[in-house]
């Protein structure tokens, strides 16, 4: 059976993959995504998550060129433009008050190498649609949401207490956690990887 392995921290893209019985192992890509994100300014954030999962999978694959290299990355677009995770959870509530009554758009990567070359890509764009929501739900929801405030760039986990920002959605659920399942699950039973 083909190694698969998933060159990721993401706490989130394990449990998805754990969940659905994939056989995978984690090796962590160490690439910055600050000096990409600086030096692909011609990219819009959608090209962007391709092209951040393909450098995170990159170094790993060159190194285990006998094995599938997952990369995955997703991005976060208002206004058309890039937004990155906020680096203090007291910016959580400009940014929210900002995203309120409007939609956003969240865009995921997929990036397969072998020995250091893709084999396969795949992008999906869901938008999410932020409810006006009131202050006085905007401060309950800032003391209570802990970590999702820096965790993820849109200050919110859709899995839990962030859902109670959202009036709708329009996009697959586990693309939204940033890691599009069953494409993905299609392509590792046609690499092996999976039974058929």
């Amino acid at each position: 059976m083909t190694r698969f392995i998933l060159a990721s921290g993401s706490r989130i893209r394990a449990d998805i993959l754990t969940q659905a019985h994939i056989p995978f192992e984690i090796i962590k890509s160490d690439v910055d995504e600050s000096v990409i994100k600086s030096e692909r300014t011609d990219l819009n954030p959608r090209d962007m998550a391709l092209c951040l999962a393909e450098a995170k999978a990159a170094p790993v694959s060159l190194a285990h060129p006998d094995a599938l290299v997952l990369g995955a990355d997703q991005t976060m677009e208002l206004d058309e433009t890039l937004l990155d995770k906020l680096p203090d959870p007291t910016l959580a509530r400009e940014r929210l008050q900002r995203m309120r009554g409007r939609p956003h758009y969240l865009h995921a990567g997929l990036a397969l190498l072998q020995a250091g070359q893709p084999v396969w890509t795949f992008q999906q764009t869901s938008t999410i649609y932020v409810r006006e929501f009131s202050d006085a739900f905007l401060d309950s929801y800032l003391e209570r949401a802990g970590d999702a405030l820096t965790a993820s760039v849109g200050a919110y986990a859709y899995e839990g207490l962030g859902a109670q920002l959202f009036e709708r959605v329009e996009g697959d659920y586990y693309a939204i956690l940033g890691l599009p399942l069953l494409p993905l699950a299609a392509e590792l039973r046609a690499r092996g990887v999976l039974a058929p």
